[in-house]
């Protein structure tokens, strides 16, 4: 699988891309949409990079309005790190004076895969808007995450093909007491993806994010030692929706997902592109579906052997 499509909706807004200098279109009101300002990733001599976007962006629209902003991409993406886009963020906070959610890195596959895209340090980010209620970013590659506090924060969405284990370390230790929704795509080892359970064990104890309630942690090579730590984790008892999908689950996860915990409280459980066998995933459904759990078993993966080696593989890794 690969993002194939960019964001349609950030902030419960539809996602408007913000048209060129000679464009006729005309513009929504500042605060109906979430603007997407992107770049070409392979720019050509009379492209129009990134940070002069962003200046025609604010000379044009009513700043102190806009509510959602979703950076595409910029400038060779695959090469050049998203810093110089934080810090032209950072710069215009003074105007950015009501924005509510920010997107950072929504490229498809054809502008730069997911693991090629180069980030940075995006809590500076945060710490500029203390308003910022939605916070996301796509690409692990040299991103960093360390321990912050920010007192609003709702949701925060990390989608890697491989998400380090200091980034990992950063979030679940950071102070984020409003935080409802946490997804992180834990991703492959093979694209830097070298967290282990250890290293989501505030998150999983249930020490850390007091508010939280949909909890997803996919996309991960690891995904039936994380469905085993968190079949019993006490984090669990306390949220409406858990995401597992998108790894390597087998029937050994969906065993120990089931002698853990009770999940019967849960809206929805998700565990989609998967590898458990038929019997598994029936008795999954037979065992929450009565209790109005929402089971997700779509996507069933059949691993590749080579030599007698069995291969398993992540939704999105490259």
């Amino acid at each position: 699988m690969t993002i194939s499509t960019p964001l349609g909706e950030l902030h419960g807004l539809p996602v408007f891309d913000f048209p060129g200098p000679d464009s006729r279109v005309a513009l929504p009101d500042a605060a109906s949409v979430a603007w997407r300002l992107s770049a070409p990733t392979y720019s050509e001599p009379d492209d129009e990079p990134w940070e002069p976007l962003f200046d025609r962006f604010l000379r044009t629209v009513d700043a102190g309005r806009v509510r959602a902003l979703v950076v595409g991409g910029w400038d060779e993406a695959y090469e050049n790190s998203s810093a110089p886009i934080v810090a032209a963020l950072i710069g215009a906070n003074d105007r950015l004076t009501a924005l509510e959610a920010v997107f950072l890195g929504d490229m498809t596959f054809e502008d730069c895969e997911i693991s090629w895209i180069q980030q940075s340090d995006v809590t500076p980010l945060l710490a500029a808007y203390p308003r910022l209620l939605e916070f996301g970013v796509r690409g692990g590659s040299e991103l960093a995450f360390p321990s912050i506090h920010h007192a609003g924060l709702r949701s925060l969405v990390v989608e890697s093909g491989g998400l380090g284990a200091g980034v990992v370390r950063g979030i679940a230790g950071s102070d984020l007491p409003a935080l409802e929704n946490l997804d992180l795509w834990l991703g492959s080892d093979e694209y830097g993806g070298d967290s282990t359970v250890a290293d989501l064990e505030p998150l999983l104890a249930g020490t850390a994010f007091p508010s939280l309630r949909h909890l997803g942690l996919r996309n991960s090579h690891i995904q039936d030692e994380i469905a085993a730590a968190v079949a019993n984790a006490p984090v669990v008892a306390r949220l409406d929706r858990l995401d597992l999908s998108m790894g390597t689950l087998t029937d050994e996860g969906g065993a120990a997902l089931l002698a853990g915990g009770p999940l019967t409280h849960l809206a929805y459980l998700g565990l989609s592109h998967h590898y458990l066998s038929k019997e598994m995933r029936e008795r999954i459904i037979d065992a929450l579906t009565p209790h109005g759990v929402t089971v997700d078993v779509d996507d069933a993966q059949q691993p590749d052997e080579n030599g007698g080696v069995v291969y398993r593989y992540v939704a999105v890794a490259e």
